[in-house]
């Protein structure tokens, strides 16, 4: 599923991505891995920001990313992810890994014209479709179902009630 999200994301070098859900940590560093290779100038490099709501997760993730080396090409927030993150948009790309009931506007607001937003959307288990949300450069927002996914349910403002 990262390599099917990264695909789809259609992410270069230079991008500033946020990804909403960190994890463990992995899926922001194969971004980073993308957006800022070790063999290109730091100056040409892009920038992944994700948002972890779970505080454990955060600290996890944010070790994770230290070990790994990736320290400097992404930035671990512990805050609700589904209003984003606002402090550093708007981004080139945008990608949730938790399925949201319906597509968060902070999110979309915070998408650059021309940008590209992945996010499951669905009930709280099964039944949801990987959504690929396209802002052309008008603000008009185009969408595009990729298919069934099962994904953990996104909490906080914009997520699912339990």
């Amino acid at each position: 599923m990262v390599s099917i999200m990264n695909e789809a994301l259609q992410l270069e070098v230079g991008h500033k991505v946020l990804e909403v859900g960190a994890g463990s940590g992995w899926h922001a560093a194969t971004i980073a891995e993308i957006v800022a290779p070790g063999d290109t100038p730091r100056s040409e490099w892009g920038h992944v920001y994700t948002v972890e709501i779970i505080q454990g997760l955060a600290e996890f993730a944010r070790r994770n990313i230290m070990k790994a080396g990736y320290g400097d090409r992404v930035t671990i927030i512990y805050a609700d992810g589904s209003m984003g993150y606002p402090e550093k948009a708007p981004y080139d790309r945008i990608l949730a890994t938790a399925a949201a009931p319906d597509v968060p506007k902070p999110l979309i607001e915070q998408l650059k014209p021309n940008g590209i937003m992945l996010i499951p959307v669905g009930s709280m288990y099964l039944f949801q479709s990987l959504v690929k949300i396209m802002k052309e450069i008008n603000g008009k927002i185009k969408k595009e179902n990729l298919g069934g996914v099962a994904f953990v349910p996104l909490t906080g403002r914009y997520g699912h009630r339990f």
